[in-house]
């Protein structure tokens, strides 16, 4: 029996792409570069420092400045994020339908609490979140399984009764590592990048998909 739903965080519960682009944009323009619009940072906002310094800068994690500049990005992000961050369509509904099924959830997210603690703190529709898992709240990240197997000690529930929806096919191979069934969030920013070959329980096409999953998978 579902106990608990498990989500992402950037690209499956809120819209990250606007407030890590805008920080690599003023990167570039600082550097005297023309600005680039939304669309050349969305495709690879869910791989963050390393997917917007690649289109800002084309700096990659070889290059020899490359963690001078990541940490850059993170403080001019950081100044940033909040003003650049919205759930995306139907998030805020979906949650409300949780509480409503008495079904708990959390948030297991590669995002450091650096980042993941405020913006969490900042969004209204959040604030009865049971559980959050941050890239540095244990000892490793997804694909490994154990974040979410913190997610679920928080919880108090078992690995087995609970689901997780994702953006990206990490998520899908920690929910399986879990033992748990993992299901792709079509709206994010992976859902093109071949995602039938990431052997998904199922293919979410908007976030309200999930409320159906979960009154199926409770019935």
């Amino acid at each position: 029996m579902l106990k608990a739903v498990l989500f992402d965080l950037d690209g499956t519960l809120i819209d990250s792409a606007p407030g890590l682009g805008f920080a690599a944009d003023l990167m570039r323009t600082k550097r005297g570069l023309p600005s680039l619009p939304l669309a050349c940072y969305r495709p690879l906002a869910g791989a963050g420092a390393r997917g917007m310094l690649a289109i800002a800068l084309s700096k990659t994690a070889t290059s020899p400045d490359y963690d001078d500049l990541k940490e850059e990005f993170f403080s001019t992000y950081e100044s940033c994020m909040l003003m650049h961050c919205e759930p995306f369509s139907g998030v805020p509904e979906v949650i409300n339908g949780l509480q409503q099924q008495q079904l708990k959830w959390g948030i297991v997210t590669n995002k450091s609490k650096r980042f993941t603690l405020p913006i969490v703190h900042a969004i209204t529709s959040f604030s009865k979140v049971h559980a959050v898992v941050s890239g540095d709240s244990t000892a490793y990240t997804k694909p490994h399984p154990e974040p979410l197997f913190e997610a679920a000690r928080q919880l108090g529930v078992l690995p087995s009764e609970c689901i997780y929806v994702g953006d990206d096919k990490r998520d899908i191979d920690a929910a399986k590592a879990a033992g748990m069934p993992g299901y792709a969030a079509l709206w994010g920013y992976m859902g093109e990048h071949s995602i039938e070959t990431w052997g998904a329980d199922g293919v979410l096409k908007s976030a309200k998909d999930v409320l159906a999953i979960c009154a199926h998978s409770t019935s």
